[in-house]
């Protein structure tokens, strides 16, 4: 299919995808691909499951948006549901993972303003992060590679190092009006936060009044297990942002928010003509009947055995090739010698009819639906045991698809 009126800010792999089922996409020419990245980590039941797409189909038969002018049922449900399970006060729906950090930055920034503290404006990140492309949460992702051309940057931001808790009590004041920081990393490598770091995170923002900022974007709604990346560690935060995996594919984003900061943003401060439109938000909470009727939380746990025992298989059976192996839950990395660039190994993957990510640090990044079955991790196994040995027999990188 040709791109060419479409503007050229994707390297697109030369496929086309006409279908999913499950575990597997299909494209133009019949070929089926196992997906383990799973749309980047949104696809958590698989695509097409039946619920959400029944869920889809009755929602749009009866109301497709409404406004935020209204109340309507599929949003308020959603909200609820939410709140209950996170143990969290209040929901604000939108879009996008960048959309909800957006007002998660706003939201800090508004509470300190009624509080009386309108010198505290600085929002904390972290070394390593990516919190989305618009500007305010591009001002708090770390990375200047994604920044370049597009300044200035607003001003406010400030980082410290990932998971350096000395450092963080360092560079915590008065002016911190929010700490953000993902659970796990998951652009930059795939780096779990220890829990003595979220910790020192929790105790800090609030010995000095500061909101703490869980962006779980990529690694929430089960990821690592429990539906909510915090109940992992055990640390709760007073804000949390969501999107990816929410609707299993439609386009949500959600901002929960403890009750501490309930009362920051009032009508008119901020808002989103389609945030929690009924058909996402249906698609929302067809995947937490899904979730609970599987019991997803206990079957991700096993099956995160299972498949970081086959990456260390790897890692041992390759050390010339690969460097390192991190993660938590079903959202894992190995890192690749620099000798081999992770685009080319991708690719060779791709060929072998394996879907796999990258992120930085040279890294595979590994983010599969979590319905998959241990067959599925054994399928996954042989493609890369197939390209790494290809790699270490020192077959060149245009040859590694052959």
């Amino acid at each position: 299919m040709s791109d060419d009126a479409l503007l050229a800010n994707y390297n697109r792999a030369p496929i086309t995808i006409v279908r999913g089922e499950g575990c597997y996409l299909f494209d133009d020419e019949g070929r089926r691909y196992l997906d383990f990245i799973a749309g980047i980590a949104v696809c958590a039941l698989g695509h097409c499951h039946p619920w959400i797409s029944q869920a889809i189909a009755e929602q749009s038969r009866t109301l497709v948006h409404a406004s935020n002018l209204y109340h309507h049922e599929p949003a308020g449900t959603l909200a609820h549901e939410l709140v209950t399970r996170s143990g969290l006060s209040r929901a604000f729906f939108c879009n996008s993972g960048t959309e909800a950090n957006e007002a998660a930055i706003k939201l800090a920034r508004k509470r300190a303003f009624r509080k009386g503290e309108p010198e505290r404006t600085t929002i904390l990140a972290c070394t390593g992060s990516f919190h989305g492309r618009t500007y305010g949460s591009l001002a708090a992702t770390a990375n200047d590679h994604y920044k370049e051309g597009f300044g200035p940057m607003p001003e406010g931001f400030a980082f410290t190092p990932f998971n350096d808790f000395m450092a963080l009590d360092k560079n915590f004041n008065s002016s911190v009006a929010a700490f953000i920081v993902e659970p796990v990393q998951g652009e930059s490598g795939v780096h779990p936060a220890s829990v003595e770091f979220l910790a020192m995170a929790r105790h800090l923002c609030d010995k000095h009044g500061a909101l703490l900022i869980f962006d779980e974007i990529q690694c929430g709604m089960g990821r690592l297990g429990p539906l909510f990346a915090f109940q992992r560690f055990g640390v709760t935060p007073d804000v949390v942002t969501m999107a990816k995996a929410l609707a299993n594919g439609l386009p949500i984003g959600a901002m929960l928010v403890g009750q501490d900061a309930i009362d920051a943003l009032q009508p008119g401060d901020h808002g989103t003509t389609f945030g929690g439109s009924p058909v996402p938000c249906a698609a929302a909470l067809a995947h937490l009947r899904v979730r609970d009727a599987i019991d997803l939380e206990s079957y991700v746990a096993i099956r995160e055995v299972q498949f970081m025992a086959r990456l260390t298989d790897l890692a041992l059976a390759f050390p010339n090739v690969i460097a390192g192996l991190r993660g938590m839950g079903l959202l894992c990395a190995l890192a690749l010698n620099e000798k081999y660039p992770v685009a080319d190994v991708v690719t060779a993957l791709r060929e072998h009819g394996l879907l796999v990510g990258s992120a930085g640090g040279n890294s595979l990044r590994f983010a599969p639906p979590l319905i998959l079955s241990e067959e599925n991790i054994d399928e996954a196994y042989e493609a890369l045991y197939e390209v790494f040995s290809r790699i270490q027999e020192g077959k060149p990188a245009a040859a590694l698809a052959g």
